[in-house]
């Protein structure tokens, strides 16, 4: 299965980024998660959203509070939802992170486990960037009409999920409108391509 093995942020300022990510989420250099130096311009809602899908609320509010204390902005504060509990966060190079649990009361102590990680992309057809995908060799674990996707992501690898690029935007709460580089990598066995809407791939 041609699993995501990577992910690769574009950043102005690559040093910068990875003292963030470091402070913010605990991720090193041996992580799922790359930076490098932005090649193309970028503007507004990238079309993208990282999630970190943790145990427990009290470990949602410690990488929030690490990830402002860091630099990130806040979308939306920690709090308590029909889904669950979570925040939304701004970075300081204007990517979108998730910090999302399935519980609403804390009954164990706080860890910084992350329990697995998602990347949500807005596309313009959901339907027929599924079949793309399924072409590449991912396997969809669950699916809603033209909605929503989910593929299956192996062992500790990243899952992608596939939405509308106005959906994304508003699970993301953030306005719909953005225009140049993703600024986003996903490193595979799938190969080197970029997809219709912009996404780019390349060999892991």
């Amino acid at each position: 299965m041609n699993a995501i093995e990577t992910v690769t942020l574009e950043v102005e300022d690559t040093a910068a980024a990875e003292a963030f990510y470091a402070a913010a989420f605990d991720l090193g250099e041996d992580s799922w998660l790359r930076v490098r130096p932005a090649k193309d311009a970028s503007s507004g809602f990238r079309g993208f959203a990282i999630s970190l899908v943790v145990a427990q609320p009290g470990t949602v509010d410690s990488f929030a509070e690490t990830a402002l204390a860091a630099g990130a902005t806040a979308i939306k504060a920690p709090e308590k939802s029909l889904w669950g509990y979570g925040a939304v966060l701004r970075d300081p190079e204007g990517n979108i992170w998730k910090i999302a649990s399935s519980q609403k009361k804390q009954t164990g102590p706080v860890t910084r486990e992350v329990e697995s990680v998602n990347v949500g992309i807005g596309v313009a057809d959901v339907a027929a960037t599924k079949q793309y995908y399924i072409d590449k060799g991912l396997k969809v674990a669950k699916a809603f009409g033209r909605k929503y996707v989910e593929f299956e992501a192996p062992g500790d690898a990243v899952s992608l999920s596939l939405y509308s690029r106005k959906f994304a935007a508003k699970t993301s709460f953030v306005p719909q409108e953005g225009s140049g580089s993703h600024r986003i990598v996903f490193g595979s066995g799938a190969g080197t391509f970029t997809d219709a809407d912009g996404f780019e791939w390349e060999a892991a």
